[in-house]
């Protein structure tokens, strides 16, 4: 029997013509049809349709700064008082968010962060790939950055998940940030968010003068992360910052 490897997990093709693979969502199997094609390239499905039915894709109309889904094309009340400061006016162009935070969300990605399931990342590749496609291959953007983890946090988890959604783009990356090990920022209520100090520090020789760069971080809550970090790459020449999470809370 002829076995396919995919992710840490065997694929394989049975004499009925189907082939087994696992969701990696809930680790249940789900089957596809074998052809040559299934037999050369891994399945392009990476999550069962009730897993991948019970994640909300973001739709309709949000705000046009932070993509959090509300009835009226304005600014929300919080991106209004982010632009009303007149220290992080203009700081970060627009954030664009793929899904909504909800029960199966919140689920997954203490999975993909605080469990270490690296593999989880494959699920969304092709809503991120739609998403670039759609809303972002436009700005020309130079290249993108994840957002950094402290070196202690990269060394209990293993990976950087912002890291790995990043890779999923046809972007060159640079690692321009470096960040100062803190608490973590889902234990932070939202007003602590708010109100702390910048934990990143700029860690690159190379110059980004007149640059559009693309900020990649897993979920978008108040905002304060991606604007703290986009400042410091403003300080630095950065001609604009926009960013992608693949969450918006």
């Amino acid at each position: 029997m002829q076995k396919l490897f995919q992710t840490g997990r065997f694929v394989k093709t049975s004499k009925k013509g189907m082939i087994p693979i696992i969701c990696l969502i809930c680790n249940q199997k789900m089957s596809a049809k074998a052809s040559w094609t299934s037999l050369l390239l891994l399945p392009e499905e990476k999550a069962c349709d009730e897993c991948y039915q019970s994640l909300k894709k973001i739709t309709g109309t949000t705000c046009p700064a932070c993509c959090r889904p509300q009835e009226a094309e304005t600014l929300c009340n919080d991106c209004k008082k982010w632009e009303d400061d007149p220290q992080w006016k203009n700081i970060l162009q627009r954030n664009v968010s793929v899904f909504e935070y909800n029960d199966a969300m919140k689920e997954i990605l203490s999975t993909f962060k605080f469990r270490g399931d690296a593999s989880l990342v494959e699920v969304f590749q092709k809503d991120i790939s739609a998403c670039y496609r759609d809303d972002i291959s436009t700005l020309q953007i130079d290249f993108a950055v994840p957002i950094p983890l402290s070196k202690e946090r990269l060394y209990e988890r293993g990976f950087n998940q912002a890291k790995l959604l990043a890779d999923l783009l046809p972007l060159p990356q640079q690692e321009l940030l470096q960040r100062t090990h803190h608490e973590k920022q889902s234990k932070k209520s939202r007003l602590e968010r708010l109100s702390a100090a910048n934990v990143f520090s700029y860690a690159a020789s190379s110059k980004i003068e007149h640059k559009t760069i693309l900020l990649v971080d897993d979920i978008y809550t108040t905002g304060s992360t991606l604007r703290n970090a986009a400042k410091l790459l403003i300080q630095n020449g950065a001609k604009s910052v926009f960013s992608l999470t693949l969450i918006r809370s």
